[in-house]
């Protein structure tokens, strides 16, 4: 299967610790990279993960707090640098202009490449990128501040031919693309060979999810329901409950509970209040609502 893989670069909340920086993460889509959010200390991040900036096709911000957003300049300026050329665009919520252009004019006059600035409507459900790849779309979520996240849903792939049906039907190159694409092969005397003889099904499509920050949202059941993965923001303990709707956040146990509702494949749980001197309160509490529920950690890679 091609390359579908999320790597945390930091899964803390407001206050960066020793063990965690504030969020961001970067997505990789066969081997084109995506960025989500892009808080204070993530282009060291990148540095130590030893992933490659070049890389970097986009980046979107969930909203505009600063610990999701204050890595985001520094960031910017290396890349020029670093001689990048290729254009950066950059997706987040209104007022992304207004506070980034002027920053970007200021730090990143010089830079050898265009940064171009794409405000989102937060409130409803929309696709904002695509390619051969993938599909990108926001879900709207419910913070302090115009907020959503985002879902990345994988374009399928071809068909798988055979090789052995290759060489049994003497299948010139030229066609096998075609017979991928579903095409039925007819031989020379007129037999028509189904397609589903020459080649086996395509690999199964798979999808992603990012929800950080936002208070319990059950409408987002619906947008996210069957994903293969969620990653969802899990602030507090049950225990926090009140504060955690004071400001506007989720308990472990609330995101296990749009998993479970959804029907998603894995829960990985993350933006975790520095209250907490180990997050396995947290664990224990999602997976007894969602059990196939994991922890993020700084520097995390997992394959989808």
């Amino acid at each position: 299967m091609q390359t579908f893989s999320i790597h945390i670069l930091g899964c803390g909340a407001a206050l960066p610790t020793p063990r965690r920086l504030s969020s961001s993460q970067i997505v990789n889509i066969r081997e084109k990279l995506f960025m989500l959010d892009c808080a204070e200390g993530t282009q060291m991040a990148l540095r130590r993960s030893h992933i490659p900036f070049s890389h970097l096709q986009a980046i979107f911000l969930t909203h505009l707090h600063g610990d999701h957003t204050f890595g985001l300049i520094g960031m910017l300026s290396t890349f020029g640098l670093l001689g990048r050329t290729q254009d950066l665009h950059i997706y987040g919520p209104q007022d992304l202009q207004r506070i980034f252009q002027p920053q970007i004019d200021y730090f990143c006059a010089d830079s050898p490449y265009k940064i171009l600035l794409h405000e989102i409507d937060t409130k409803i459900p929309q696709t904002i990128y695509e390619d051969r790849s993938v599909i990108i779309s926001t879900l709207p979520l419910a913070h302090r501040v115009p907020c959503c996240g985002f879902l990345f849903r994988e374009k399928p792939t071809p068909r798988h031919i055979r090789r052995d049906m290759i060489d049994f039907y003497h299948i010139p190159i030229s066609q096998i693309n075609n017979i991928k694409a579903g095409i039925d092969w007819t031989l020379a005397d007129g037999t028509l060979v189904p397609n589903e003889r020459l080649t086996t099904p395509s690999d199964p499509v798979r999808s992603y999810a990012y929800c950080t920050d936002t208070t319990y949202r059950p409408q987002l059941v619906d947008l996210i329901r069957g994903i293969t993965c969620l990653y969802h923001e899990a602030t507090f303990t049950h225990e926090h409950a009140l504060l955690a709707q004071k400001t506007f956040h989720s308990t472990a146990a609330q995101a296990a509970q749009i998993a479970l509702d959804a029907q998603v494949h894995r829960l990985i749980l993350g933006h975790f209040s520095s209250r907490y001197q180990t997050e396995d309160v947290l664990l224990q509490e999602a997976q007894h609502v969602f059990p196939n529920t994991i922890l993020a950690e700084d520097g995390l890679k997992i394959s989808l």
